[in-house]
Formats: structure tokens, C-alpha cells, sequence
């Protein structure tokens, strides 16, 4: 099965490679492609945050890459499947991140802590609505808790 998809925008940030942490410290310009129209961001600035989805074309694929795995090759976290990890290496390099958008231009936005590094394509934009997202307490992994100290 295969299904077409178009670059919308681009990331624009200082990162040049994939490094697993400290996206928090990252400005991150989300510039429209050429073929996409201005108007496409009209009524954005109305919102807080955004969902980027983007395709990293600078992750490796899964499979050949294993489908479970200890997060970062971290032996003291269990052995879990890609499914129960937010990783870069994912089936079909498809990533989402929420981001807060911090300035708005004519044919762009910029936000902070999106983890994409420059030159990412963007394959969706999508604004953050107050009951798009989970209601009450999160159940998370122990070990997710301390990935994300440093993650920030």
C-alpha cells in the first residue's frame, strides 16, 4: 500500500543532527513550503500551541531497526515495544510533537522545543484545542519519568 504526502513546510533551527536531549533550548522556525499559500495560517495566532507532524527523514526505519527494544540501550529500563516509546526510529519515520507557538509572520511561526532537526520536512499542522487533549491524570511508565528529565 502506498500513500503520497507532501512536504507543507519545513523546519528551520541551529540543530543539524539528532541528539536525544535539551529540544527545550531549541527556537525552531516553521516556514510554509513555496506551493503553500500564506492564507493557510490565517487564524493561528488565535491559538497557544500547535501538533507538528513531520517525517524524519533522518531516522532509520523500523524494521531493520528491532520493533522492542530498552529506550536508548538503557539496560536498567524494561525491553519494550517501539509502540510504547516516542523514539525517532519508528515504522514509517512519522513524528508529532506540541508545541507552544511563540511568533507568528506572514509565511511562518516560530516555537521552542520542536524536535526536528533543519531542513525536516512538515507533513501537518494542526492547532492544539482545549478538548482535543487527555482529560485527567496520565498513566505513564516509571521509566519514561527519567528519559525526560533530560529530555528538556
Amino acid at each position: 500500500m502506498i500513500h503520497n504526502v507532501r512536504a507543507i513546510a519545513y523546519i528551520r533551527n541551529e540543530r543539524s543532527e539528532a541528539l536525544d536531549d535539551n529540544w527545550d533550548d531549541v527556537v525552531s522556525t516553521v516556514e510554509l513550503a513555496q506551493d503553500v499559500p500564506s492564507e493557510s495560517l490565517a487564524g493561528l495566532a488565535d491559538f497557544s500551541h500547535v501538533e507538528i507532524v513531520f517525517f524524519a527523514d533522518w531516522a532509520e526505519d523500523v524494521p531493520p531497526a528491532p520493533w522492542h527494544r530498552h529506550p536508548r540501550g538503557n539496560e536498567h529500563w524494561p525491553d519494550v515495544g517501539i509502540f510504547a516509546q516516542r523514539n525517532k526510529d519508528r515504522p514509517n519515520r512519522i513524528l508529532l510533537t506540541t508545541v507552544a507557538i511563540e511568533e507568528i509572520s506572514d509565511r511562518s511561526f516560530n516555537v521552542r522545543g520542536l524536535d526536528g532537526i533543519d531542513g525536516t520536512p512538515v507533513i501537518d499542522i494542526k492547532p492544539v484545542f482545549r478538548w482535543s487533549v487527555p482529560r485527567g491524570e496520565l498513566r505513564v511508565a516509571a521509566w519514561s519519568e527519567e528519559l525526560g528529565e533530560n529530555y528538556l
